[in-house]
């Protein structure tokens, strides 16, 4: 019996899985599954998405065993141990070749490289499958051939060049015979300093995935263009965890939205058309990391902002991680996140930019709170949220666009409920007073005052930019 390894990372799932799919055409497939805890807390994820990453394990290991394929685990310290790790069981078990689907941060693409001369040199076949995204980094590129650097070229293209072929769904493998390989037991748990948000709230899996995927379709995807930017609605498809972990594909969820949409992506209903546009955004920060890897390596897309003056404030950074800033929106987006694990999407360019211009605090310490704290924490995609609102990044926002959280709060919670929930000592206040409540209000209840005073803050941090020097013409890649 010819025995084949599935490596398996951040796609826990069985249906449409690309390296999976390859594996069992080729023979009889053993899964693994390698847990690197050190690795993952130095790249800052935090107790809810390991807890999270544990519990889709499990899941996952549920799933392989109906199809009669057993999931081995191992731990490793870091990256750097599994090439020996991965080539220690392929020859234990005689098997001759492994599949993965790659990964696009700095260290995951090294860590792969590594693996694949590993077995190489061992005279085995390792394959790296490109499989969470349509487009392989490198496939969509520039008139002259560079990475993309905005955003909306970018989509232009992804919509023009994708084919009917890059979104056919891979079948789940068929049940295998016996590999004669008996299942690890599922490991302990991790043992960790934080403690992870209740797992009733991310139920882990992929048949959890999929009831999320359909709930959001059948009842908020149509609303989705006019009730996204409200954090006080259920309006967003809170799907970010499961295609973090791989829990579902984007191939599932653009195959589902063409169906409810009439066969189109881009045009159709409104809703749907601009949840797509945030699954373009998704893949455009992973060409991001693969074309510009200066980002893996904690430094600005822009890079002359390198040189901007960042504060040392550590009371106002205190403040601003445990929602105590006495602006009632930036303590309720705190408070949701440190409760849920998540926040919403609009609140978190509230509070991001509410720290980096505000607070004028380093953006890079923002992304690793957020990351240790988000049960959806995915290295791109924060990543480039945190630079867009400090105005370093890709697509940045202007250095003069300044969020007024009192009127972001008016705007997107206009009634306070968003806040009421999240900040209970202002519930009692009327709605209107919620968003900026009065010194006998804030004494009442207990509530701080402002730690900074906004037009303050705003033209200290204009300040600070226009000192920059000068920005480069184009923000051109690192040589592939």
């Amino acid at each position: 019996m010819t025995r084949i390894l599935m490596w398996f990372r951040s796609d826990l799932r069985v249906h449409d899985n690309t390296a999976l799919a390859a594996a069992a055409r080729q023979g009889a497939v053993v899964a693994v599954f390698l847990r690197s805890l050190p690795q993952w807390q130095r790249h800052g994820h935090g107790a809810s998405k390991l807890d999270f990453w544990h519990r889709g394990v499990a899941a996952l290991g549920e799933s392989l065993a109906g199809l009669g394929i057993p999931l081995l685990h191992r731990d490793i310290d870091d990256f750097d141990q599994a090439p020996a790790t991965l080539l220690g069981i392929a020859r234990q078990l005689g098997a001759c070749a492994l599949h993965f689907n790659r990964e696009y941060p700095l260290d995951e693409q090294r860590r792969d490289r590594a693996v694949i001369a590993a077995f190489q040199q061992a005279g085995l076949a390792a394959t790296g499958h490109h499989d969470s995204v349509a487009f392989a980094p490198g496939e969509l590129l520039t008139g002259k051939g560079d990475f993309y650097g905005v955003f909306s070229p970018f989509a232009r293209a992804w919509h023009r060049r994708l084919t009917a072929a890059q979104l056919t769904l891979r079948d789940a493998p068929p049940p295998q015979p016996s590999p004669g390989i008996a299942a690890d037991r599922l490991p302990s748990p991790p043992r960790l300093a934080d403690t992870p948000v209740a797992a009733h709230r991310w139920p882990a899996g992929e048949a959890a995935a999929a009831d999320r995927l359909e709930r959001f379709l059948r009842f908020r995807a149509r609303h989705y263009a006019g009730q996204r930017d409200f954090p006080a609605l259920a309006g967003t498809s809170e799907l970010s965890p499961y295609l973090a972990l791989g829990m579902i594909s984007h191939r599932q969820c653009l195959q589902a939205a063409l169906n409810e949409n009439g066969g189109s992506l881009a045009e159709g209903d409104a809703g749907i058309a601009s949840w797509v546009n945030e699954l373009v955004w998704r893949e455009f920060y992973h060409h991001v990391a693969a074309g510009f890897p200066r980002v893996c390596r904690h430094r600005a897309f822009q890079q002359h902002t390198e040189a901007l003056a960042w504060r040392d404030d550590e009371a106002g950074f205190r403040a601003w991680c445990e929602g105590r800033t006495g602006y009632p929106i930036v303590d309720a987006a705190m408070r949701q996140l440190a409760r849920t694990g998540w926040m919403h999407n609009r609140l978190r360019m509230i509070a991001a930019m509410f720290l980096s211009k505000h607070l004028l605090i380093d953006w890079r310490r923002g992304e690793a709170y957020f990351l240790r704290r988000l049960v959806d924490g995915e290295f791109c995609a924060n990543n480039g949220g945190w630079q867009w609102a400090a105005s370093t990044g890709t697509d940045a926002a202007p250095y003069f666009r300044i969020f007024n959280p009192t009127t972001q709060s008016r705007r997107f919670d206009a009634e306070g409920r968003f806040i009421a929930e999240y900040v209970p000592e202002l519930a009692a206040l009327p709605p209107r007073d919620r968003h900026a409540p009065s010194d006998t209000q804030r004494a009442a209840s207990g509530y701080p005052a402002p730690i900074v005073e906004h037009k303050t803050a705003r033209l200290r941090a204009l300040d600070a930019f226009k000192a920059l020097p000068p920005s480069a013409p184009s923000a051109r890649p690192a040589p592939r």
